[in-house]
């Protein structure tokens, strides 16, 4: 059998230091909900990815994530594929220690 996590929206993956790249068509997806130009978007909320390869979000000074405010991402809607595929499709060693998803077990 296989683990699947269910989210509970604990915002602890949105707490901790990372990348969170973007591909265009979230860029895209952002600047409209945000109400901005894709160029001003990319000004205000994105960084240089480690590595020069593409964009990620930058973070507050406290390394949560520029869009979470208190426990809500103010993105929901659209946030990036990376963010809706935590913990199931990537995540790392120790992660149940912070992350309050539930583990259930599905078939194969």
């Amino acid at each position: 059998m296989a683990i699947y996590y269910d989210c509970q929206r604990c915002t602890a993956c949105c707490r901790w230091p990372g990348n969170v790249r973007l591909s265009d068509s979230e860029v895209a997806a952002l600047a409209i909900f945000k109400g901005l130009s894709e160029f001003d978007f990319i000004q205000k909320y994105t960084r240089l990815h480690t590595g020069r390869r593409g964009l990620s979000l930058i973070e507050k000074s406290n390394h949560e994530c520029i869009f979470l405010d208190g426990i809500d991402c103010t993105v929901q809607p659209v946030k990036p594929q990376q963010c809706q595929d935590f913990p199931n499709k990537w995540n790392f060693p120790g992660f149940e220690k912070v992350c309050q998803a539930i583990p259930r077990e599905i078939p194969d």
